[in-house]
């Protein structure tokens, strides 16, 4: 009998902890809300690629080239360290850095996954937010995740849409970056 009322008890306090576990849980979980992000600002992302005798202007470069494998460049790479404007003029005063790699990964479109780190040194925002998914290059809008940041982004997550607002063949594109952020601390 003694050893049917400890394991009862013992029952009663696994479910009674299973039970309070649950619901601080469910307390604590963040809902988020797509149209409500804790910070939204839009960025234009300005890439010129090097060209062979264009040092000073470039702010991109192909670091492998494609493997031959269909006619979109898959696997060719480039880095890259782009001025990132709050308009569209890349003379405007950069106010952060996109600084990463992207390369084409598709053999039958073009398509690109980037993984870069936007790093903001302005009056406005000092720190970094991190990004990185697939382009589908076709689609007018494409989200990637911003999966962390430091500084005044500590932690932040979120998307950021692009937009392809110029393109002027292989020598310079503008992105049009809608950022938001759904976790900031």
């Amino acid at each position: 009998m003694r050893n049917l009322v400890a394991h009862k008890s013992c029952f009663l306090v696994l479910l009674l902890l299973l039970l309070f576990t649950s619901q601080f849980s469910s307390a604590t979980k963040k809902t988020l809300n797509r149209d409500q992000p804790c910070k939204r600002f839009v960025l234009y992302f300005h890439d010129i690629l090097f060209g062979g005798n264009d040092v000073a202007n470039s702010t991109s470069a192909a670091v492998a080239n494609e493997t031959g494998l269909g006619n979109f460049n898959f696997g060719k790479l480039f880095v890259f360290d782009d001025p990132m404007t709050k308009d569209k003029n890349y003379l405007s005063p950069a106010v952060a850095r996109a600084q990463g790699f992207y390369f084409y990964d598709m053999k039958s479109a073009y398509n690109a996954w980037f993984a870069y780190t936007l790093v903001f040194n302005s009056t406005e925002h000092k720190g970094t937010l991190n990004i990185m998914g697939a382009d589908i290059m076709a689609a007018q809008t494409r989200d990637l995740s911003i999966v962390g940041g430091t500084g005044d982004f500590f932690m932040a997550r979120g998307i950021t849409t692009f937009e392809t607002d110029t393109f002027q063949g292989a020598k310079y594109f503008r992105l049009k970056m809608d950022i938001k952020l759904y976790e900031c601390y």
